[in-house]
């Protein structure tokens, strides 16, 4: 089945809450995403799933079975780590076979299963290579092979494209996500990264100072975010921030344009922008810049599509607007959003 089932997990080191109450359940053969600041908790959550960590309270729970107290090898998953942690003197081969080998398994079961996660991850060709001469990516997917050939009913992903480059990172992305919906294995990955949760998760668990700030989808996480730290933290170029008396509004820059722009039937709410900066980008520009008194001036980001071609310049003000339908109302004081919705 392959579900985990986490009942108010905490862990303490000393006064400090690395996580604290955590209440949350898998889908089975999901891919859910851990995202976060560094520090918020969301490493040591997956280390207690695997048994790396012992929480101070709660229970944890995988395919109906309560396994708090119960070592790794016990709890049928497999981890990746953000180092990949192979071992060097040993050949792929020899790296793929290991957990086999542990479990005792005859010498022609453990080459056929080595060859179909080598298969998998084309790498066969490297078998006989060792980690030192392998490239970052290549090392990425013996780890995940080692971790596979074990079939586990649960994957756990530590940060594992963190050491990629930029476009390596990009194409190892697509190619996970293609390997969990082809595997079909529940998969829970860590990460500070929001593009990376975006692109892979069916649902994204943000975390913040050891708590679960909201669960959605991504398009839940990102079009309504349950607060103002899942609003600014998801998003990049953030959700832009507005005082209104008790009350603040946000909206995402890509629906922050010039006035002409902007359609809405509920109505749509207009405000001088002072632009300061402008990045061009290709694709987009990035129009940085005020609205407001100047003595009350809030910065905020507008993000324009390349067929919005319209002349801006710095130092000038524009009249620039967002429907209605595009905002969100958060309460100023716990940052919570406001039901009633976007009015």
């Amino acid at each position: 089945m392959g579900c985990v089932e986490i009942r108010g997990i905490s862990k303490f080191f000393g006064e400090v809450r690395a996580v604290d109450q955590v209440e949350l359940a898998t889908n089975e053969g999901e891919f859910l995403v851990l995202l976060g600041p560094s520090g918020c908790g969301k490493t040591t959550l997956l280390r207690m799933i695997a048994g790396i960590e012992e929480p101070t309270e709660g229970e944890m729970v995988i395919d109906g079975r309560v396994v708090t107290n119960l070592p790794p090898r016990m709890r049928d998953i497999a981890m990746v780590f953000q180092s990949y942690a192979l071992y060097p003197h040993m050949s792929v081969y020899k790296n793929i076979a290991f957990p086999l080998r542990a479990r005792g398994m005859q010498k022609e079961a453990v080459r056929k299963k080595v060859e179909w996660a080598a298969g998998m991850f084309k790498i066969g060709r490297l078998l006989d290579r060792k980690p030192r001469e392998l490239s970052g990516g290549e090392r990425q997917r013996v780890a995940l092979a080692r971790a596979m050939v074990r079939e586990p009913s649960v994957f756990l992903l530590d940060e594992p494209l963190s050491n990629l480059d930029a476009l390596l990172r990009t194409s190892a992305r697509e190619e996970l996500r293609q390997f969990q919906r082809r595997v079909g294995v529940t998969t829970i990955y860590v990460t500070h990264d929001q593009v990376e949760a975006m692109g892979l998760g069916d649902r994204i668990v943000v975390m913040s100072q050891g708590k679960i700030r909201q669960i959605g989808t991504p398009m839940e996480i990102y079009q309504w975010p349950a607060d103002t730290f899942v609003a600014t933290f998801v998003g990049s170029p953030p959700m832009n921030l507005l005082d209104r008396g008790d009350t603040l509004l946000g909206f995402r820059p890509e629906t922050f344009l010039p006035a002409d722009a902007v359609e809405g039937s509920e109505g749509v709410l207009t405000y001088p922008f002072e632009v300061t900066y402008l990045e061009y980008l290709g694709a987009e520009r990035l129009v940085y810049g005020n609205v407001g008194e100047k003595s009350h001036a809030r910065h905020v980001v507008s993000r324009l599509p390349g067929s919005l071609t319209l002349p801006l310049e710095a130092g000038k003000t524009y009249p620039f607007a967002v429907a209605l339908r595009d905002l969100r109302r958060f309460d100023k004081k716990s940052g919570l959003y406001k039901e009633g919705g976007p009015s």
